[in-house]
């Protein structure tokens, strides 16, 4: 039978300071296990569809787990610099874009023949 808390706090109260922390260290060592496994589990949670991505019916260990989770992290954070790279400044963009767009008119212009009067037109009105 196992003694009751009155018993061990009693017993704790005699004990050195060096006794007490062995004492507690294997309660303390549960709780830190304890920590890690729950927040396994919620990044298990979290990342239910990419674990049926990933691994459709297998059983996860806590490894696999944290590599899909380290994966995941990565891929979102590539996807975040992408996004940022290209937005980075819309002046920019919308500049090289109507450039662009400018270079293909001149290029269709050029295959045909049309009056040579709108042709001007329509470079000076690009040009403005």
């Amino acid at each position: 039978m196992a003694p009751s808390n009155a018993l061990m706090i009693h017993m704790e109260e005699k004990l050195l300071p060096k006794e007490k922390n062995k004492l507690r260290k294997p309660v303390v060592e549960k709780m830190r296990r304890d920590r890690i496994n729950s927040s396994i589990e919620q990044l298990k949670l979290l990342l239910e569809k990419e674990f049926q991505r990933h691994q459709p019916n297998s059983k996860l260990e806590k490894a696999d787990i944290l590599e899909v989770a380290v994966s995941y992290l990565k891929q979102q954070s590539q996807l975040q610099d992408q996004k940022t790279f290209i937005h980075k400044n819309p002046e920019q963009d919308f500049n090289s874009g109507y450039l662009r767009c400018l270079k293909e008119a001149m290029h269709f212009l050029s295959y045909y023949e049309p009056k040579k009067e709108t042709q001007v037109q329509l470079i000076k009105h690009f040009c403005k």
